[in-house]
């Protein structure tokens, strides 16, 4: 179903050696590290959910603030100006520095 990579194999060999118990058999550590793997993919699952949801909400907010035409127009008013006065800055600027 799900395949987990073979870093996340890796790091949880790694984790279940790290802990490994005097005594312990190999098979052992090998179950306590496919429950690593396991612990692994369903924290990545449960980040990848909320990572969703939190772009859900948003796209949503952004989406009900763009609706209004007010704070549309605003933001595009806002982009154009920037350009211009920085172009304008810098003439300004290059006409000072040739004049002194």
């Amino acid at each position: 179903m799900n395949k987990i990579s073979e870093e996340v194999q890796e790091q949880a060999m790694k984790m279940a050696k790290s802990i490994q118990r005097p005594n312990q058999t190999k098979e052992q550590t090998k179950l306590i590290s496919q429950g690593i793997e396991k612990g692994i993919a369903e924290y990545k699952k449960q980040q990848n959910k909320k990572s969703r949801e939190r772009d859900k909400a948003r796209k949503a907010k952004l989406k009900t603030v763009l609706d209004k035409p007010e704070v549309a127009e605003a933001a595009k008013v806002d982009r154009n100006l920037l350009p211009w006065g920085l172009l304008i800055l810098s003439w300004v600027g290059f006409i000072t520095w040739v004049m002194l």
